[in-house]
């Protein structure tokens, strides 16, 4: 004997019952079943409605339209599915119902006053409606059917009219008589429902139809007890938040009651105790996909070795502290503080209490807190009024998050992870609980940050992937070059356990977001099409309506607009990649700004492509200075344009020749100007001068540019007269590169650190000097420092480009990944 059960949306239709007749006559044709059945889909709300719309004074007949409706609609759609379904007679038997369903609604308006007994009546008519319906379906297959009354048959303890607790064994009592007279392929029952001493129908509250399924396996001592519903079974966590949740196959008792306590939705605690206590088998089956494995929840938990099971999450809690020097050392405040709790009816979620005994906090749902407080006030008026106790503290806007797994108990550390992960997502923990059993750890947090909570926690003990949820500001070349290299990359980086995703490209005009990760194959058309303006606040806002657990920052910009929000965006969450410049050699108080921001934020500021492009200065810097190393010299040729001009000049061309040559194959800036001024590689030396330590500002660096002021102050001439003006300058400069020639020496555009002062210029160097060979557009950077002595650490190689830059930046990137 199994018992299945089938929730409202496995009902929703008439195809939807049709599939679970189906369902019924393949098992029933292995062995006898029994069913317990939900009301359709929105019934029961309609049918509540129905009731709360009387006793306002609407009209009757429009309150039961919408459940006429669905039910006449069934009705005339699955005569069409199953020809040997007797229309006629169960059209009139719903007819009748209907109008003993208006008879009461009527009695109501009389009374304007709803009996609890009336009501009981009327919300379960839903599931009632179901088995008349399924009945006549099963009939019409020539399925020999018991109709099996839970009011007669489910006997409830108390005298109320909703309900949770059975009597089992008077209840299988009553039921075996009944199948004792009787035998049928399917034994039928409505769920949701059941009987009192006084044989009254009343409700078994909420998941009232799971309990059913329960308590009636109990009774017929079933094999195995199904719930059938819309989902595959219980997976590692809500996949509507997590998309990336997994499936769970088994689950013990204990789990299942743990992660249904802590609000996993897909069985109720009280469904768990029956099939717990009588041992039964609790299979979690997808109506639509009835071959699919499930969930499988029995008392053998042979994933053991996993360390969680799973993770959920209870929203919209307060926290109640009880506090004050008179607690400590008085016997019996918790028994007199929980006792307060239940003559209130409240629910106690999470009770944590401090080890001097100076406090005892506690949470309940919102909706408890205001009468949880006055029954407070009542219990300790006398120590409230002569101040043994503090004011009843109250915080709101709260949530619990918890872990739940038999593995917890033998494993070390996963409260490390759990707390490193809340800690990595700028999460602060309110509350910590732990259950005696190790089964669950429970944390207290902000209702605002539970999602974000619950995706940091669930990718840190149950995904290898580590994220990366990129938002790139800037599609020039850079920008451009490193989403072709993520594009490329992207097959690589998964293999290695790293899902890198660009959630959103921005330019001048619009930008284009998706949480999911855009289509990289078109993002050019995408972004043309996008609707959304260009608004680095709204950027920021949808970033956080994301709850992205790893977003990005990366801005390919040379503006100064966008490098004045990275602390708004390291304070909204995000970590940030620069190549702009513009952040790290603006005021020295912005500067410290950011530094003291990432800290704050727990957050990354990279830019190791403002010196040397993908050349590795900044990182190789801090390493060194982070062991102790100090820097005494620093000589640099920093700029890729004018290494490549002065290696011209080596070569025999004029200035203006290799100006010209160096314009032409992409080593300047559109004006060239803007290389020959020396503030590229002033802003450059600034960079690293303030990164060993020196507090300077950009008018502290000494300039001398390669070609004087009169030259590149003068906006008025275009580059093309620029470069006519140029040609007076080649004469003097085939008399530097001889001279310099002359005595073995060759012409460099070097900036220099040294006791902390800082010059850019350009020098006469030998061939015993490291920048000696340096030309065709690298970059040269000598380190002089108390370890690397007398010989200088040198770093060489390319440092300009499209593509080495955008290499740079994705190094950067993978640094974000812990």
């Amino acid at each position: 004997m199994r018992v299945l059960k089938f929730g409202g949306t496995s009902l929703s239709n008439a195809s939807q019952f049709i599939h679970v007749a189906n369902i019924l006559e393949k098992n029933a044709q292995k062995e006898q079943i029994a069913v317990v059945l939900s009301a359709p889909a929105r019934v029961t709300n309609y049918l509540v409605e129905a009731i709360n719309n009387t006793l306002r004074g609407n009209n009757i007949l429009e309150s039961v339209l919408n459940i006429e409706n669905i039910f006449n609609t069934l009705l005339k759609d699955i005569a069409q599915f199953q020809s040997k379904f007797n229309y006629v007679v169960f059209h009139n038997t719903l007819k009748q119902e209907f109008n003993s369903l208006k008879q009461l609604l009527q009695g109501i308006s009389l009374l304007n006053f709803c009996p609890d007994s009336v009501n009981a009546h009327i919300i379960c008519l839903g599931e009632k409606w179901s088995v008349i319906l399924m009945q006549g379906i099963l009939i019409a297959k020539d399925l020999k059917i018991i109709n099996l009354d839970p009011v007669k048959s489910i006997l409830t303890q108390g005298d109320g009219y909703s309900t949770s607790v059975v009597n089992i064994e008077e209840s299988t009592c009553r039921i075996h008589n009944v199948l004792l007279s009787h035998y049928a392929d399917i034994i039928l029952m409505a769920g949701f429902m059941a009987g009192n001493k006084k044989g009254e129908l009343v409700t078994l509250g909420r998941n009232g139809s799971d309990y059913s399924a329960a308590i009636l396996a109990a009774c017929l001592q079933a094999r195995r007890c199904e719930i059938w519903t819309d989902v595959d079974g219980i997976y590692t966590c809500d996949p509507r938040q997590v998309p990336d949740a997994r499936l769970l196959h088994e689950l013990s008792y204990q789990e299942a009651m743990e992660l249904s306590y802590f609000g996993a939705k897909i069985l109720h605690p009280r469904t768990i105790v029956p099939i717990a206590q009588f041992h039964i088998p609790c299979l979690i089956k997808n109506t639509s996909k009835p071959d699919f494995s499930g969930t499988l929840i029995s008392a053998k938990n042979k994933d053991i070795n996993i360390i969680a099971k799973g993770i959920t999450y209870l929203k919209d809690m307060v926290m109640i502290n009880v506090s004050g020097p008179g607690m400590k050392g008085m016997i019996g405040m918790a028994a007199r503080v929980f006792a307060a709790m239940s003559r209130a009816t409240c629910s106690v979620v999470l009770i944590t209490q401090s080890s001097s005994e100076y406090s005892i906090s506690f949470c309940v749902p919102y909706q408890e807190y205001a009468k949880a407080c006055d029954a407070l006030d009542e219990e300790f008026n006398l120590e409230l009024k002569n101040g043994l106790l503090e004011p009843i503290g109250v915080i709101c806007d709260l949530a619990i998050i918890s872990v739940v797994g038999d593995g917890m108990r033998t494993q070390l550390g996963l409260s490390g992870k759990l707390f490193g992960a809340l800690a990595r997502a700028s999460i602060n923990i309110i509350a910590i609980s732990q259950g005696s059993s190790e089964r669950s750890i429970s944390v207290v947090v902000k209702n605002n940050v539970t999602t974000i909570g619950v995706k940091a926690v669930h990718q840190t003990l149950f995904n290898t992937d580590q994220i990366i949820e990129v938002f790139i500001i800037g599609v020039g070349g850079v920008g451009s070059a490193l989403i072709e290299q993520i594009k490329k990359q992207y097959s690589w980086l998964k293999n290695k356990h790293i899902d890198l995703r660009v959630c959103g490209i921005v330019n001048s005009q619009v930008m284009l977001t998706d949480s999911d990760g855009i289509n990289l194959n078109n993002w050019k058309s995408l972004l043309i099409q996008s609707c959304k303006s260009s608004d680095l606040e709204k950027l920021i806002i949808t970033i956080k309506q994301y709850h992205l657990l790893n977003p990005v920052i990366v801005d390919c910009t040379s503006s100064e607009k966008v490098a004045n929000y990275y602390v708004n965006f390291l304070s909204g969450g995000c970590h940030v990649i620069a190549p702009n410049k513009k952040a790290n050699t603006g005021p020295i108080g912005y500067y410290r700004k950011l530094r003291e921001t990432m800290v704050i934020a727990r957050r990354k500021f990279l830019y190791d492509t403002n010196v040397g492009a993908g050349l590795p200065v900044i990182e190789n810097l801090q390493n060194l200075l982070n062991a102790g190393d100090e820097l005494i010299k620093f000589s640099g040729i920093l700029s890729g344009s004018l290494s490549y001009i002065f290696g011209k000049l080596d070569e025999g061309l004029s200035l203006s020749e290799a100006t010209i040559l160096a314009k032409k194959n992409g080593y300047t800036e559109p004006d060239p100007r803007d290389d020959l001024s020396g503030m590229d590689v002033a802003r450059k030396l600034l960079i690293l001068a303030r990164e060993v330590g020196y507090v300077l500002e950009m008018k502290d660096i000494k300039i001398e540019p390669v070609i004087p002021d009169n030259f590149i102050k003068n906006d008025v001439i275009s580059v093309d007269n620029f470069f006519e003006k140029l040609l007076s300058l080649d004469n003097m400069f085939t008399l530097k590169v001889k001279k310099a020639r002359e005595s073995g020496c060759v012409l460099r555009y070097i900036g220099n650190i040294q006791e902390g002062k800082c010059c850019v210029k350009m020098e006469s160097v030998n061939d015993e000097h490291p920048l000696f060979q340096v030309k065709d557009g690298e970059n040269a950077l000598a380190f002089l420092t108390k370890y690397y002595q007398p010989l200088p650490l040198i770093l060489r190689g390319y440092g300009a480009g499209n593509n080495v830059t955008a290499a740079g930046v994705f190094a950067d990137l993978l640094r974000t990944v812990y």
